[in-house]
């Protein structure tokens, strides 16, 4: 009996192994939607991921504008292996003096004007958000925001509420009320920020907009309004900060300075990390009535900080991001298809418009039969986003752009 008892566990133990990981991925994960991409990834190294088959395949998205130097870069691996053997999680952010979180605040400070001294850790561009409008209502005293048309800032109930697309937000109402939304350009429409309104919150590029710009002098009226009415300035640099439009944060592209900050994605370096920025004077206003007015366990964990402090360093030292305007514009020479309607960039944040989503569904699933990896923008179905890795070469440009047009082609 014993015996049968142990040939029967080691059976079921035998049939589990042969449950693919495709399998329990569909089975046993939360979905995100009913059409997940549902590509399995063994392993990584550069602007590539692989099968378990062995089949590469080129990363055009970065996880999202997350891995910007890459996936395994050798000094990001490092600092992480080094910070946990020295510690991992000791006590909830905010309470003990951790080198990684000191390190990393004065080293992300010195990338940024005079007055963003303050760094608040978090662990995800959501909570950022989060964090940066209840620091917005706290220091003014004031319940109102106003947002952009087309905008996206996150899925948690604050930053949904900042989010203008009502087919995402409809089925969690109610929401967060006195929140507008502006059409981002249209300078006119400023005249309704006054006395009464905590915060603007902005994306220097509108990201999941498919890439979308204002003229340089509707970022400066739009933080003389907010001077002149006491509002702050929230600058959602989540998806562009840490290089990717090719200067270091993109409003230095724009002549204005936020009073809030927010960044994650490659902030982390692979790492699950975020943050919002601040001056002194503001910052200090979520200690007191109530004591502890923001805290978190994990924001800032010391290997999420390890890795996001090596990649600001690789970043700074290589200045590899200044290049991203030249391969973006080694992309936009090469990408030239009927197909194409545009291609929209600032530095390798890139959307690459057709006529619709059903040719762009067409080109993901094929591109990634081909060994591409690309993807569609939330409220811009109808252009598939480039965001590559920083580090990507002229070479695999070429590589890239051949493959894509030969998929436009069978399109």
């Amino acid at each position: 009996m014993q015996f049968c008892f142990e040939s029967s566990i080691l059976l079921i133990c035998f049939a589990m192994t042969q449950i693919s990981n495709r399998q329990l991925f569909f089975s046993n994960l939360g979905q995100t939607s009913g059409f997940p991409m549902g590509l399995e990834i063994e392993r990584t190294e550069g602007i590539y991921l692989y099968g378990p088959d062995g089949k590469k395949y080129i990363d055009l998205i970065s996880g999202i504008a997350v891995s910007s130097l890459g996936h395994q870069h050798p000094r990001i691996i490092k600092a992480v292996e080094d910070q946990v053997k020295r510690h991992m999680h000791v006590m909830v952010y905010g309470e003990f003096v951790q080198s990684p979180q000191v390190q990393l605040a004065k080293a992300l400070a010195d990338t940024l004007p005079e007055k963003l001294s303050r760094v608040f850790f978090v662990n995800s561009g959501s909570e950022a958000i989060e964090g940066a409008m209840k620091l917005a209502k706290r220091f003014t005293g004031r319940y109102k925001f106003i947002a952009f048309r087309n905008a996206y800032h996150g899925a948690t109930h604050g930053a949904l509420s900042l989010n203008y697309d009502e087919h995402f937000k409809q089925a969690f109402m109610p929401l967060l009320p006195g929140i507008d939304f502006l059409d981002l350009g249209n300078i006119s429409q400023l005249e309704v920020i006054d006395e009464t309104i905590a915060a603007v919150v902005i994306e220097p590029v509108q990201g999941e907009a498919g890439v979308r710009i204002a003229e340089k002098t509707f970022y400066q009226k739009l933080q003389q309004k907010c001077i002149e009415t006491g509002t702050l300035l929230i600058a959602d640099e989540i998806q562009t900060g840490f290089g990717r439009t090719g200067t270091f944060w993109a409003f230095e592209q724009f002549g204005f300075v936020p009073d809030i900050l927010t960044t994650a994605k490659a902030m982390g370096g692979g790492m699950p990390l975020g943050a919002f920025i601040s001056s002194e004077e503001i910052m200090k206003s979520l200690q007191t009535n109530p004591v502890l007015g923001h805290i978190t366990t994990f924001g800032g964990h010391p290997v999420s900080c390890a890795a996001s402090l090596a990649a600001l360093n690789e970043l700074q030292e290589s200045g590899i991001y200044k290049l991203a305007s030249k391969k973006a514009d080694l992309f936009k020479s090469l990408l030239v298809h009927e197909k194409i309607r545009e291609i929209r960039n600032l530095g390798l944040m890139m959307a690459v418009q057709f006529d619709s989503f059903e040719i762009v569904e067409k080109i993901i699933n094929k591109s990634m039969e081909a060994g591409i990896i690309t993807d569609w923008f939330l409220h811009c179905d109808s252009a598939i986003r480039i965001a590559p890795p920083l580090i990507i070469t002229e070479e695999q440009i070429k590589e890239s752009c051949r493959i894509l047009l030969s998929v436009l082609d069978e399109c």
